[in-house]
């Protein structure tokens, strides 16, 4: 199950309905500060329950306190049936509780004079026709009696003993429904229509919210609990050889006290004939830890961004096995500015991360931020711009007007480099940035090239990825300034990239830009394994193919970052291996070199 869309209303500042659709795989929700952001983060933690985050009177929008707050979520990709016992089995669909569009749509609304009780309804597209709009408020003996106002052969029900399969008989019977959107509300619901409130809430996705003001420390619960939860699970995989040792341990103690006994029985027979050695309590087997660094520092005595960095994934480690724990089939990461305390690099690997995180079968991740870089590095689709106007928030989503503003709202600017320059490539990562600029150097050095990039003035720029707001607005201002520009992409050969990013080339080389994606997956995969070998721990093999992700096998083979393989190892490559990685045979046989010619033609960017 996905959340597809929340609509909050009078909470904090949202007075009139706001709705955001949320992205199936990660949502970034952008904007100045104090234009609502964390709020949308905060109205959802309240309504799944998460525990971090309870509801008070101050939360009522200011201008209409004792109206009640609304929270409304859509979900889709719904269980197909819901098992109200190992004998009943039914479906949203056949009992009417769906909206209009087959989704399932939860609504809590909460009273000022009881903020922590909401009242829970399902907006359905439900039946209105008298007699047949009330069946889910009935109990078995009252369906029954209904069965046989409406004339309904009790014969024709399949199971006398579910009130599931009276109302199914009971709505077959009518001749219109009149099904109409309604307002269900959950609390009066009866019978086995509660079990079916339980059933579905044990199906929504577990939501788990990381503010950026929250405590640093390894004391923190939500630090501890994932390690402790791994002491629990070493225990009770070494629970009969524990139980041995404590039985060993209890009877050297007793072993001990005896022989103290039989030393005391000399001196006072009386005092030791009254003393019965025993334990009060067993054993206990307790840990208490800290995560040290190699120069023994403990972690709530390192820097902030580093706290919050292993914070972050204690953070998430903990969410999963909650998941594991009350077989929640998904999770909703939710992350409050993410990038708090963290270097620019941190920043990038960390959004890459959520990324990855939110592409997962059970996986949806929502983040918070007004940092432009990180807004760049997200997918477009997947952006929400919030603005405060005079009639409360709007939420803005994906589309170029969009980027546009967001690119001014957040100030994006120009690559201050881009001022002077003759002429630009766009790429995707700054590993790409040496690439380019080290494989110009070396090319024109062994005379295979006239020129490096920079005695052309042509300027690397970094994107930061395929389709997102700063590729998209990086190209606007080099449009704007009438600098040419081309565009290096990776492959992405053999993922399901692969075909846009050979279509975002293919357009654009229609437009007459030069637009290049690799022949190899990535820039990593040029890399000769006979360059790493020297590096790799314990002399292990090391190999990869085009298709592999090589940044990663060789990251771990030399206990590297996978973001900075390219950068160490591609600079250790002679113009000589250069040559022998670029080289491939076309379709009409001919030997070519994939880099040469690339760089060839991007330095005649320059106009003359």
């Amino acid at each position: 199950m996905r959340l597809k869309e929340v609509a909050i209303k009078n909470f904090r500042g949202y007075r009139k309905e706001t709705r955001v659709l949320i992205d199936r795989n990660i949502t970034g929700i952008t904007g100045r500060n104090d234009v609502g952001k964390s709020s949308i983060l905060e109205a959802l933690d309240i309504f799944f329950e998460g525990g971090t985050i309870s509801l008070d009177k101050d939360d009522f929008n200011v201008l209409t306190p004792e109206d009640p707050i609304e929270i409304r979520c859509v979900f889709i990709d719904l269980p197909s049936d819901i098992i109200i016992d190992e004998t009943n089995c039914t479906t949203l669909t056949a009992e009417h509780l769906l909206n209009e569009r087959d989704e399932l749509e939860i609504v809590k609304r909460y009273k000022r004079s009881a903020p922590n009780k909401p009242s829970v309804f399902l907006v359905a597209h439900h039946p209105t026709a008298p007699g047949f709009d009330d069946l889910h408020a009935l109990k078995l003996n009252d369906l029954k009696k209904r069965a046989r106002e409406k004339d309904v052969d009790s014969a024709s029900v399949s199971d006398a003993r579910a009130s599931a399969c009276w109302r199914s008989a009971l709505w077959t019977k009518a001749t219109d429904l009149q099904k109409q959107p309604r307002d269900l509300e959950i609390g009066k619901f009866a019978d086995d229509s509660k079990a079916i409130q339980e059933k579905l809430f044990g199906q929504i996705p577990l939501f788990a919210l990381f503010k950026s003001d929250r405590e640093s420390r390894d004391s923190d619960p939500q630090a501890k609990n994932p390690l402790q939860e791994a002491v629990k699970q070493a225990q009770a995989e070494l629970r009969d050889e524990i139980d041995r040792i404590q039985t060993e341990i209890q009877q050297k103690v007793l072993e001990r006290a005896q022989q103290t006994l039989e030393k005391l029985r000399e001196m006072d027979p009386s005092l030791a004939n009254a003393l019965n050695p025993r334990f009060k309590t067993p054993p206990k087997w307790t840990f208490d830890f800290s995560l040290d660094g190699e120069d023994n520092i403990p972690i709530n005595k390192r820097g902030s961004g580093v706290r919050r960095l292993i914070l972050l994934n204690f953070f998430r480690a903990e969410a999963e096995r909650q998941v594991l724990q009350r077989y929640a089939p998904s999770v909703i990461y939710a992350f409050e500015e993410p990038e708090t305390s963290q270097h620019p690099s941190n920043q990038e690997m960390l959004v890459k991360a959520l990324i990855q995180v939110g592409s997962g079968n059970n996986c949806q991740v929502l983040i918070t931020t007004h940092v432009p870089a990180l807004a760049g590095l997200l997918p477009t689709e997947g952006l929400r711009l919030v603005e405060k106007t005079d009639e409360g928030q709007e939420i803005r989503y994906g589309d170029e007007d969009v980027l546009q503003r967001i690119c001014d709202s957040l100030g994006v600017l120009p690559d201050p480099g881009v001022t002077g320059a003759k002429g630009l490539v766009l790429v995707e990562g700054g590993g790409d940035v040496v690439f380019l600029r080290y494989t110009a150097s070396k090319l024109k050095e062994a005379g295979h090239i006239p020129a490096t990039l920079e005695e052309k003035g042509v300027l690397p720029v970094l994107i930061g990825g395929c389709g997102n707001l700063k590729h998209w607005r990086t190209k606007k201002l080099a449009d704007q300034f009438g600098v040419p520009w081309g565009l290096l992409l990776d492959s992405d050969l053999g993922t399901p990239e692969e075909p846009r990013n050979k279509e975002v080339v293919a357009e654009l080389r229609r437009q007459g830009k030069k637009a290049y994606a690799t022949r190899k997956r990535e820039p990593e995969n040029y890399i000769l394994s006979e360059v790493v070998a020297p590096f790799v721990r314990n002399g292990a093999s090391l190999t990869y193919t085009d298709r592999d992700d090589a940044k990663k096998i060789i990251g771990a083979a030399v206990v590297k970052r996978p973001e900075d393989v390219l950068e160490v190892f591609w600079q250790k490559m002679t113009a000589a291996q250069i040559r022998q990685v670029e080289r491939y045979v076309d379709e009409q046989e001919q030997e070519r070199f994939e880099l040469t010619e690339m760089l060839e033609d991007f330095l005649t960017l320059p106009r003359a």
